[in-house]
């Protein structure tokens, strides 16, 4: 009989990749600090046209949708009662935290008058009219609850039993706030988008946006929970759980398989696929973002590959990439305000966002080796 526990991983923290992660981190703290003294102007490529870049595009669009693998583990264990995946929630929800965490950073690190950030706990000046603001206090909340979520983790680690059992008596209230949560405001992102009006190409532009970007939570999120468990395996030397990714591959095949449709097929409903042959970047990046999606659905829908710890890797891969440029298309590239207005992002940026992701893995390696969020299978 096998019983199912979660450890710290064994081995010494620092290593090669370790220091290469901080001494990114360092790099983006040396841009940061040029951005707070002297302004978003001073380290970005930001103008009228394009108010928001890459900080925003990528650090919190597409970084919470990376943090949504404790949605999707929660949704399947808890709510849809699949209890076999119980192992895998603890590692799902850390990353949640990180992801939204450091997408609540990268908001603060964006907005030029950040010492007044603070305005959006003050209910005397909010606008019940806005979906950001709908967002920012969902993205608020859900972190909170995500701690709450996590806390077992670190409670277990210190021996803390009594707390730990007062606080699974009401769990199940945060992991219903858990699951409803990112929901509301994954699909609110999409809604920010279709306030773009003809300022979105037609290949993204539709009503059903807030649907489409609910979905990419889904897909992106458990794409995120089988790479963590592939590369935590062969990086950090331990088993990997074959039966339980190939499993929980075929969910995501149907997932997948969901999102392609309603999203392909809006495109051709809409009348807008006849755009999808012009020669310029938008075409090219809906064409990679379309083959990422089929290339998907392709490695999980044979069977012998989801028994194959490659294409686990390389399917997982791709739904990532294919959530990563549908969501990276709707807020920068099928972006054109017209009146001769482009962005690229600076190094500037690009440093940051890479110190940001650096980041990610820093507190993972650290959380892993000295907190129980890893399962293993040992004998009873």
């Amino acid at each position: 009989m096998a019983t199912n526990h979660h450890a710290p991983v064994p081995g010494r923290l620092v290593s090669g990749p370790f220091l290469f992660f901080l001494l990114i981190i360092f790099a983006a703290g040396i841009v940061l600090t040029q951005r707070f003294v002297f302004g978003l102007g001073a380290t970005t490529n930001l103008n009228d046209g394009f108010p928001w870049g890459i900080w925003i595009a990528i650090d919190l669009i597409i970084g919470t949708a990376l943090g949504c693998g404790g949605l999707v583990m929660a949704l399947l264990t808890y709510i849809l009662n699949r209890g076999e995946y119980h192992p895998m929630v603890r590692a799902g929800l850390m990353t949640s935290l990180f992801g939204y965490t450091l997408g609540a950073a990268a908001v603060m690190i964006d907005l030029g008058r950040y010492w007044q950030g603070y305005n959006i706990l003050l209910p005397w000046l909010w606008n019940p009219n806005s979906v950001l603001l709908e967002t920012a206090l969902c993205i608020f909340v859900y972190i909170l609850v995500l701690m709450f979520e996590f806390a077992p983790a670190v409670l277990e680690r210190f021996g803390m039993k009594e707390t730990r059992q007062r606080l699974h008596r009401v769990l199940f209230v945060f992991t219903g706030l858990g699951v409803l949560l990112p929901m509301m405001h994954q699909s609110s992102m999409g809604t920010v988008v279709v306030l773009l009006g003809y300022q979105l190409s037609p290949l993204w532009q539709s009503h059903l946006l807030t649907l489409h970007f609910l979905l990419t939570a889904f897909t992106m999120g458990f794409a995120v929970v089988v790479l963590e468990s592939v590369l935590s395996s062969h990086f950090l030397n331990r088993p990997i759980d074959i039966t339980l990714l190939s499993r929980l591959t075929k969910t995501m095949l149907w997932v997948m398989v969901g999102f392609v449709v309603v999203r392909y097929g809006d495109v051709i409903r809409l009348g807008a696929l006849p755009l999808a042959f012009e020669a310029n970047a938008q075409t090219v990046s809906f064409w990679i973002e379309f083959a990422a999606g089929i290339a998907a659905i392709v490695c999980f829908a044979r069977p012998a590959l989801r028994q194959n710890p490659r294409y686990l890797f390389l399917g997982a891969s791709a739904m990532l990439l294919n959530g990563f440029l549908y969501r990276l298309n709707c807020y920068l590239i099928g972006y054109d305000p017209r009146h001769g207005w482009s962005y690229f992002p600076s190094m500037g940026e690009i440093i940051v966002t890479l110190g940001i992701f650096a980041m990610h893995f820093v507190l993972y390696i650290v959380l892993v080796k000295n907190l129980p969020v890893l399962h293993t299978v040992r004998k009873a």
